[in-house]
C-alpha cells in the first residue's frame, strides 16, 4: 500500500512517462514543488516496492506494476475532478480532487464511477439535477 505522498510521486512519474521518453528527477521535483533529496528518497521507496526502475543519476522507468498503478491513479484523479464538476462543486476542482483521492476507498471510487456512468447515460436526470442546483443556489443567495 502506497502512502498518499508516494501515490503523488507515482502519479506524476506516470503522467511524465506518457508524454516523454525520459523522466528526470528534476521534472518530478519541479512538478511536486519538493527538493531533489525528497524525490530521490521517494524513488528509492517506489523502486523497493517494485513500481519503478531507477539508479541514482540514471534513467527512471515504470515497471508493469508501476504503469498499472500510475494509470489507476491518473484515472482516479480524473474521475474525481469530473465528479466535482458534475455535482457543480464551487471549489478549486484540482485541489479538492487531490485532497479526496487519497482518503476514499476503492469501493467508494467504484461507486462514484457508477454514479458518473449513470449520469452520462441519463442526461435528463442530470439536467434536472443541474436545474435543481441552480434554483437552490439562487434561493440561498437572497
Amino acid at each position: 500500500m502506497l502512502s498518499p505522498s508516494l501515490e503523488d510521486y507515482l502519479e506524476e512519474i506516470y503522467r511524465f512517462s506518457v508524454s516523454n521518453d525520459i523522466v528526470r528527477v528534476t521534472d518530478i521535483s519541479q512538478k511536486l514543488n519538493v527538493k531533489l533529496p525528497s524525490v530521490t528518497k521517494a524513488l528509492g521507496k517506489l523502486r523497493a516496492g517494485g513500481y519503478i526502475t531507477y539508479q541514482k543519476y540514471g534513467m527512471m522507468g515504470l515497471t508493469d506494476k508501476g504503469r498499472q498503478m500510475g494509470c489507476y491513479l491518473v484515472e482516479r484523479n480524473t474521475l474525481l475532478q469530473d465528479f466535482l464538476r458534475t455535482i457543480c462543486a464551487d471549489c478549486d476542482v484540482a485541489a479538492e480532487a487531490e485532497a479526496m483521492e487519497h482518503y476514499l476507498s476503492k469501493s467508494t471510487i467504484s461507486s462514484i464511477k457508477r454514479l458518473m456512468g449513470f449520469m452520462k447515460e441519463n442526461t435528463e436526470v442530470y439536467q434536472r439535477f443541474v436545474e435543481y442546483v441552480q434554483t437552490t443556489a439562487y434561493r440561498h443567495k437572497g
